[in-house]
């Protein structure tokens, strides 16, 4: 359990930083991502379309030999996340001879508690998304891609070195002359890596490693790794940075209750907001303008609607249907552990919870409401009596302040081209929460806008987390999976690789850790053209044509039907899906496409135990739904 304390500022260390610069190339060139450009040894066409690594224990050589280890240095760096260097603080100035570095991490810091790195910190999963969760340990490089096979078709390739013994060490020339702050520039040559010394074909090597001892692809990648680092340049920077301080807390009231975060002591620590920090007060206003008919055009639509919570916050349907019966083109994405989730809808095009929030009321097929329309309607409510009970029942124990100790209501004269009904006519005010009284007392005004309506629904949408599910009292001792439950289980976390004899249904790379999700978008093989372009709209990228946002599967029984589209009625449609049903198009996930035509083949009993370990991932507060 997390419970809100004092906001603090972080100060800036003194003293000289060295900034460590890592920048991807392929045969000395930029690396392009998802571009067929480049060739193994082997003649092989490939692409790369992942690389996610971490690298560890900096360390650096003064001219009489000795080294210098400075502590604490780890980074995730990742091409598609723009992340491509490290700052490390409070470095003696002086002269240093050489840098050396792992890839990877120590024993110590690869089987450390995940529970205690900060929501930033280089390794929490949900940052990184390169930790094995209950498997142990952190992926220490991940590099994927597709290839063409000698038919002309795609197949996927994933290398993921991993495992203590696989942690290498880099050693490089570099003369250094620390002043006040000082870069180092070098380059990570990925055809080395997968060339020289010892070159790599996915023909004859195999297209996948999870580096189990004895694995030769993860061996050949260990003793290409040294090679592939260079120094490209040394610059003497002359601009002192500023660090950026963290926003301050949004129209924070003289009197309030710190909300009492809960979630599991597995989870990773989420990145909750600093300027809109969790107050009993401002998640209780959210809750009442979730369940508020008042947020649709017509007063005939609220976001619970579609959002139930005996179905974790999903609604059943194959497609959203709006308040005047439009039906819109997507799945609704039940809402649960969104503290951890970084981008929201289907295809990412929101980056934060209180943006996310007010896309649906204006929009045409859903709630089709203007934001004007809406703050009309709340500022309203305080004109007239509430109805009795309604204000207390709605909020919950922790009721608004006194109404006699509120500031001024404000005016409520309609601005121009408010008509909340939609018709152009006199607006139809149902009876309900005194508004300005809530805003009151979450906010310090009772003053209406729509920046304060997206931070109250952020404030309660945060605080729906799920974490009680059997699979958890299991992982706790309390309770014991049945004998078809664990060999779900089993087929869960075990990859799919014949040639080195594992035979598991490979779903824990996309649906891994303690919150069975990634933060990434992915090509699942639902098509070969896509009607919805899904996050290729978003970003413009060919590359990500047909990706959508890869779901928790948590809760999953409760959720159905499945996809972005809705085109699944059960679980069982699900797997089969993953086992016959996958077709390769050129942005199919390369864990994916590595595997035969078709998908994953499973037996239909091994299909009927998925489905049974699935059923363990119902939270006990959810009403249980019947297995699918």
């Amino acid at each position: 359990m997390l419970v809100l304390g004092a906001f603090v500022i972080p100060s800036l260390g003194l003293g000289a930083s060295l900034q460590i610069q890592i920048t991807p190339k392929v045969s000395g060139d930029n690396l392009q991502p998802a571009s067929f450009r480049y060739q193994t040894s082997a003649g092989e066409t490939f692409s790369i379309t992942r690389l996610s690594y971490l690298v560890s224990d900096f360390a650096l050589q003064r001219n009489d030999g000795s080294w210098l280890e400075l502590s604490n240095s780890v980074a995730w760096l990742d091409f598609d996340a723009n992340r491509n260097s490290i700052r490390l603080e409070k470095v003696p100035a002086g002269e240093f001879c050489s840098v050396r570095f792992l890839v990877g991490l120590n024993p110590n810091l690869n089987h450390a508690d995940i529970a205690g790195f900060p929501a930033g910190h280089p390794l929490n999963p949900s940052l990184n998304g390169l930790h094995w969760s209950w498997q142990g340990g952190y992926i220490f490089l991940a590099l994927e891609g597709l290839w063409r096979n000698a038919a002309g078709q795609l197949d996927g390739w994933a290398y993921h070195l991993a495992r203590d013994l696989n942690a290498t060490r880099i050693t490089l020339a570099a003369p250094l002359l620390i002043t006040n702050q000082t870069k180092l520039e070098l380059d990570f040559d990925l055809a080395t890596l997968l060339n020289a010394p010892r070159p790599l074909s996915f023909r004859q090597d195999g297209s996948s490693t999870h580096s189990r001892p004895g694995d030769p692809v993860a061996a050949t990648l260990v003793a290409n790794l040294p090679g592939a680092f260079r120094v490209r340049r040394i610059v003497q920077l002359s601009a002192t940075e500023i660090a950026i301080a963290q926003p301050p807390p949004l129209y924070l009231p003289a009197k309030f209750t710190p909300y009492e975060f809960q979630m599991s002591a597995t989870f990773p620590l989420p990145n909750l907001p600093r300027d809109n920090p969790l107050l009993v007060e401002r998640v209780a206003l959210g809750k009442t303008l979730f369940f508020d008919k008042q947020i649709s055009i017509n007063n005939a639509q609220s976001c619970a609607d579609c959002h139930l919570s005996e179905k974790a916050f999903a609604d059943n349907r194959r497609t959203a249907r709006g308040a005047q019966g439009e039906i819109g083109p997507r799945n609704t994405m039940p809402l649960f552990n969104l503290a951890w989730k970084r981008e929201f809808f289907w295809d990412g095009r929101a980056k934060n919870l209180r943006e996310q929030v007010l896309q649906p009321i204006q929009n045409p097929i859903e709630m089709h409401q203007s934001l004007t329309n809406l703050v009309f309607k709340l500022v309203s409510t305080g004109l007239r009596p509430v109805v009795s009970g309604v204000a207390s029942e709605t909020v919950g124990a922790h009721s608004p302040q006194s109404l006699s100790d509120e500031p001024a209501r404000p005016s409520v004269t309609p601005p121009s081209g408010a008509t909340p009904d939609g018709t152009g006519g006199t607006p139809v005010l149902p009876q309900k929460s005194d508004y300005p009284a809530l805003f009151a007392t979450a906010f310090g005004s009772p003053e209406i806008t729509p920046e304060k309506i997206s931070l109250a629904l952020e404030n309660y949408l945060l605080t729906l987390t799920s974490f009680n599910a059997k699979f958890d009292r299991v992982q706790r001792g309390e309770e014991k999976f049945t004998a078809e439950e664990q060999r779900g289980f089993e087929l869960f976390s075990t990859e799919y690789d014949p040639r080195r004899g594992q035979f598991g249904a490979d779903c824990f790379h996309c649906h891994g850790g303690s919150l069975f999700q990634s933060q990434s978008f992915a090509n699942n093989g639902l098509d070969l053209a896509f009607k919805d372009l899904g996050r290729e709209q978003v970003t413009g990228k060919t590359a990500d044509r047909g990706k959508f946002s890869v779901p928790s599967l948590r809760n999953v029984a409760l959720t159905a039907p499945y996809m972005h589209d809705g085109r699944f009625a059960t679980l069982a449609e699900v797997i089969e899906h993953y086992s016959t049903g996958l077709q390769r198009s050129a942005t199919l996930d390369p864990n994916l496409a590595k595997h035969p035509d078709g998908g994953v083949p499973l037996s239909a009993a091994d299909q009927r135990a998925l489905v049974a370990f699935l059923n363990t991932l119902t939270d006990a507060k959810f009403e249980v739904g019947a297995a699918r």
